[in-house]
C-alpha cells in the first residue's frame, strides 16, 4: 500500500475513486497534517499559509510525489525536493479559464470606466455620459507569458478583435522573442503579464519599461506582484505616464492599508481573487489528482510536472 496524505477538503471528491493500492490518510487540521506527513509517499499539503506546508514537506522524508493546487510554487524548498528525487505536480491550468476571464473583465472595466459607473450608482446619480469611451476592438495587446492562461487570454481577446502579440522564446508571426519585446512596448495599448514567478521574471517591468509604454497604455498583472517594480509603477500611475494598471497581484499580499495603490484613481486592485472567482477549482484539482494516481500506478508520467530547475 502507498500512503497518501491528503486534505479532508477533497475527501468527498477523491475517496470513492481512489485505487485499491492507496492508503489514504486525511487531515482536518495543521496538527494532523504535520503528524501524518512523515509517513507520506504521496502528499497534498496545500494550506493558505505557506509555513505549515513547508514544515510538512520538510518532515515528509518518504515523499515521492508532491501535488499542489497552486500554480506558482516559488516558495518550495527546491534543493530539498531535488535531493530527495521528489516529483512535483502543480495546479497549472486549473484556474486558467477564470483568470483569462478576469483579464477581459479588467480590460473592459478600464475601457468603459465601469468603476465610476458603480460609484455613480452608489451616489444614486444618473450619469449623462460614459466615463470610459475606449473600445477593445482594434486595440493592440502585448501578452507576456503563453502557458495555459496566456493561451486562453489570446482566444478571448481575439474574439474581441484585439490584435494580440505574444512573447515566446521562438519569434514568429504575431510573436516576439525575449530580447525583442522591450523595444516594441510603445506599440501596445495593453501590456498583460501572465508569466511564471522566477528569478528571470522578477522585476521585468521596471521604470525603463513603464517609460517605454505609451501614455494610453494599461498594465494588466495576473502573474505575481514581484514581476513589477511596484514603487516605479506607483510613480508612473501618480504622474499619469501610463493610463492605468489592473493589478490582481501586489507586493506584498495582502497589500498594506497605507499603500498608495489603494487610492490612486488609475489603479485597480483586485486582491488576488482571479483564481477564486469560480466554483470548480477543487473539482478540477481532484479530477486531475485521481487521473494522476492511476498514471502513477501504471508507472506513467504525472502531469503537469513542475520543473524544479526552471521554477515553473
Amino acid at each position: 500500500m502507498t500512503v497518501a496524505v491528503l486534505s479532508a477538503l477533497v475527501r468527498p471528491l477523491v475517496e470513492p475513486r481512489l485505487p485499491d493500492w492507496i492508503d489514504a490518510r486525511f487531515y482536518t487540521s495543521v496538527e494532523e497534517m504535520l503528524n501524518l506527513a512523515p509517513d507520506a509517499e504521496i502528499g497534498w499539503f496545500d494550506l493558505e499559509k505557506k509555513e505549515p506546508m513547508l514544515a510538512a514537506i520538510r518532515s515528509a522524508e518518504k515523499l515521492k510525489w508532491l501535488n499542489s493546487i497552486y500554480a506558482g510554487l516559488d516558495f518550495l524548498p527546491f534543493d530539498l525536493l531535488r535531493a530527495r528525487g521528489t516529483i512535483v505536480t502543480n495546479g497549472a491550468g486549473i484556474n486558467a479559464i477564470t483568470i483569462a476571464e478576469y483579464v477581459v473583465m479588467g480590460m473592459l472595466t478600464v475601457a468603459k470606466g465601469y468603476r465610476e459607473v458603480v460609484r455613480a450608482q452608489d451616489r444614486h446619480e444618473w450619469l449623462l455620459d460614459s466615463p470610459g469611451k475606449r473600445e477593445l476592438a482594434g486595440s493592440k495587446a502585448l501578452l507576456l507569458g503563453y502557458g495555459a492562461i496566456g493561451k486562453l487570454i489570446e482566444t478571448r481577446l481575439t474574439a474581441f478583435e484585439v490584435a494580440v502579440t505574444k512573447v515566446r522564446r521562438s519569434p514568429g508571426v504575431d510573436t516576439l522573442g525575449p530580447d525583442e519585446w522591450r523595444a516594441r512596448l510603445g506599440d501596445f495599448d495593453w501590456v498583460i503579464l501572465a508569466v511564471p514567478a522566477t528569478s528571470q521574471t522578477d522585476g521585468m517591468i521596471g521604470a525603463a519599461e513603464l517609460a517605454a509604454m505609451k501614455p494610453q497604455a494599461v498594465l494588466i498583472n495576473i502573474a505575481r506582484g514581484a514581476v513589477v517594480d511596484q514603487p516605479a509603477l506607483i510613480a508612473a500611475l501618480a504622474e499619469k505616464r501610463i493610463a492605468a494598471a489592473f493589478l490582481d497581484v501586489t507586493t506584498p499580499e495582502p497589500l498594506p492599508a497605507d499603500s498608495p495603490l489603494w487610492s490612486l484613481p488609475n489603479a485597480h486592485v483586485t486582491m488576488h481573487l482571479s483564481g477564486r472567482a469560480q466554483d470548480k477549482m477543487f473539482v478540477r484539482a481532484a479530477e486531475r489528482f485521481v487521473a494522476n494516481l492511476h498514471r502513477w500506478g501504471r508507472d506513467e508520467p504525472v502531469e503537469p510536472r513542475f520543473d524544479l530547475d526552471l521554477g515553473y
